[in-house]
């Protein structure tokens, strides 16, 4: 059995080369991407990373949770470690982005590509430029030839606007001038709408009927995340009544149940759980099946960091889905870049003519740049076995600590003995 020996956090903010305007929070300029990252360390060695967006230092007590939770843990225990994630969300904290560091250890101990645990294979995958920022039309079709220019054939576009006419006259510009030379899909982000600073439109069902069939006129390919996440009812309405596809499902936090219902309730025609949200990769690969048995698509969303990327790479060249949709690649030059994406990988996840080739590298298929991580990062928790000792006799004595030791061993004997 290869266990948890120490857990690590860092905060780590990666500065962008230009200001980044993401059309989900308006008002705000994003100058650094800025991320959690955990990083495994089992008692043999092996390491096993993972990272979960952050707006601030919003985590900083995190790790004595997850400490005491896992250390000295089966780190290939992938139920073990859904089941511990699961505890830690009754206090609030759902982190399912820790969960793909031991799918990292587990690969590496096989020597195999996680997609390859899972049943996929290597293959190239095709991507769509994800767009990021609102813009006018003349801009976003200056932004969208560049794309094509560089290979792309299929894009997505932000719409945001208070005025429901310029969100139409935005796409339909796009696909005028466009003459079909590429796929087109739409993002609303009315899934999880921000107003910490400047204030969005709120769509409701009849304004996403209506953009839906405006983009119907034009031929676009998918509408994404038209009415808020939790609209279910109206969701399954929409999707059934719309002439485009329905997509969305990203950032459903309460992972498979939750996803579960949609998928049954068939809230959305392709459904884009993003494994670093969506209950980490064993949930997220339970509701690929669902989709699958339902007739329903899966393209997962990609949108966090250069880590977060890599895992929905592996989940979706595990999926089945890969030779028939494309995934996303966020792309929003001059600010949102692979190097600002990606900057702490040794190898950044650079598309070649709109193509992405498939790791093959044991575990999640990236190697983290200590010299990157220095630079850009900052640890805030540290600890090993020893010091989960230290940290149990501060905070419950020697007496309760001594006796939850006990009862930690008990259960492990256990459970040896199956």
């Amino acid at each position: 059995m290869s266990t948890i020996a120490r857990i690590e956090l860092y905060h780590v903010a990666i500065p962008l080369p230009a200001p980044f305007y993401p059309s989900w929070i308006p008002g705000l300029p994003q100058t650094e991407n800025r991320f959690d990252l955990i990083r495994v360390i089992t008692d043999d060695g092996v390491e096993g990373w993972s990272a979960g967006p952050a707006m601030g230092r919003e985590r900083e007590g995190l790790g004595e949770l997850l400490g005491p939770y896992l250390i000295g843990e089966d780190a290939t225990d992938i139920g073990l470690i859904q089941q511990r994630l699961r505890e830690v969300s009754y206090l609030g904290w759902r982190n399912w982005w820790v969960e793909p560091a031991f799918w990292d250890i587990k690969g590496k101990l096989a020597g195999k590509p996680v997609y390859e645990l899972l049943g996929g294979k290597a293959q190239p995958v095709s991507l769509y430029a994800s767009t990021g920022e609102v813009k006018k039309p003349a801009d976003r079709i200056r932004e969208v030839e560049a794309r094509l220019s560089e290979g792309f054939t299929s894009v997505k576009l932000r719409v945001h606007d208070f005025d429901e006419a310029a969100d139409v006259r935005q796409v339909r510009e796009v696909a005028l001038a466009l003459g079909g030379r590429a796929k087109i899909g739409v993002d609303a982000n009315q899934a999880w709408r921000v107003t910490v600073i400047g204030d969005a439109p709120l769509w409701d069902y009849d304004r996403a009927l209506r953009f839906c069939q405006a983009c119907g006129d034009v031929g676009v390919a998918w509408v994404e995340e038209p009415l808020p996440m939790d609209a279910y009812d109206d969701l399954a309405r929409l999707t059934a009544e719309s002439p485009v596809p329905v997509t969305g499902g990203e950032l459903n936090t309460q992972a498979l149940p939750e996803l579960a219902m949609m998928i049954k309730k068939r809230c959305y025609s392709v459904f884009q759980p993003d494994a670093i949200f969506t209950g980490g990769i064993a949930q997220t690969m339970e509701i690929i099946r669902l989709c699958r048995e339902n007739g329903l698509g899966y393209s997962p969303h990609t949108w966090t960091n250069g880590v977060g990327l890599a895992v929905n790479l592996q989940v979706f060249l595990a999926s089945g889905f890969a030779g028939e949709k494309e995934m996303e690649y966020p792309l929003a030059p001059p600010g949102w870049v692979e190097e600002g994406r990606d900057g702490i990988l040794e190898q950044p996840f650079i598309h070649d003519r709109g193509v992405l080739q498939a790791p093959t590298a044991p575990g999640l298929g990236f190697t983290i740049s200590p010299k990157a991580l220095s630079r850009h990062g900052k640890r805030f928790f540290v600890m090993d076995k020893k010091r989960l000792v230290w940290f149990s006799l501060r905070t419950r004595g020697a007496k309760v600590s001594l006796e939850i030791d006990r009862a930690k061993k008990e259960r492990h004997r256990k459970k040896a003995g199956e």
